[in-house]
């Protein structure tokens, strides 16, 4: 008997697809939500990876030509007010209040420091919320993926019980297939969580290092316009 269920056993497809085939509708809709998520992050992963390197090396060419001793002036000039960069950005919207901050007499506007220095503040906001797009939902993956999987799971267990109440039969070619589909749910959620959290740690200290790059130069910068409106 032992043999003749061992052999059974054997014939079971035991591949991912014939586990999520057999599958309970509601395990399936779970399996399917959890591959989704995986992809949505990894597509994320992805994307901040190449946006991140990019604003580095932005960032890099950038420091390089303002520290070069041309004078801001014609920098802003070759950049213009809506430059592509980001680390540039932030130097227009502080040269651009600079600039209109003047009065035609050659003169400067009163409080001119503290508007220049709330303008490249916005600028700087502006690109962290562009910088962190995304990471939300690395972390919600992260922090629900293996819950959800566990959802089904149990589901799946639940109904590998039921069917063998209703066979009246505990033997393995009943047992095995229900609880490997539903044990499927959970590396499915484990699939799905364990990238995104990885990524999300790493991904929110690269663009607070981005971030801490932007707030130095413009403490920098205001440095040097201070100078020139005490002069």
């Amino acid at each position: 008997m032992e043999t003749e269920t061992l052999a059974l056993a054997q014939e079971i497809d035991f591949s991912m697809w014939a586990l999520f085939a057999r599958a309970t509708l509601t395990v399936k809709l779970v399996m399917l939500v959890l591959i989704i998520a995986s992809i949505w992050s990894w597509g994320i992963i992805i994307d901040k990876l190449v946006a991140y390197r990019k604003a580095r090396k932005e960032a890099a060419r950038f420091d390089q030509a303002f520290w070069s001793g041309e004078p801001l002036d014609e920098l802003y000039d070759q950049l213009g007010p809506e430059p592509t960069g980001r680390a540039e950005r932030v130097f227009a919207s502080g040269m651009t209040e600079w600039r209109r901050s003047h009065r035609e007499d050659g003169g400067l506007i009163a409080n001119a420091q503290s508007r220049i220095d709330r303008s490249m503040d916005v600028s700087i906001q502006k690109e962290a919320e562009a910088l962190q797009k995304g990471l939300p939902v690395l972390a919600t993956v992260g922090s629900t993926a293996p819950f959800v999987g566990l959802f089904g799971t149990v589901f799946g267990i639940m109904h590998s019980f039921i069917e063998i109440a209703q066979q009246q039969n505990t033997s393995l070619v009943v047992v095995a297939p229900g609880i490997a589909e539903a044990l499927l749910a959970t590396g499915l959620g484990l699939m799905a969580a364990i990238p995104a959290v990885v990524f999300y740690n790493k991904l929110s200290a690269d663009s607070d290092r981005i971030l801490s790059g932007y707030e130095a130069f413009a403490d920098e910068f205001s440095t040097i316009l201070s100078r020139q409106l005490d002069s």
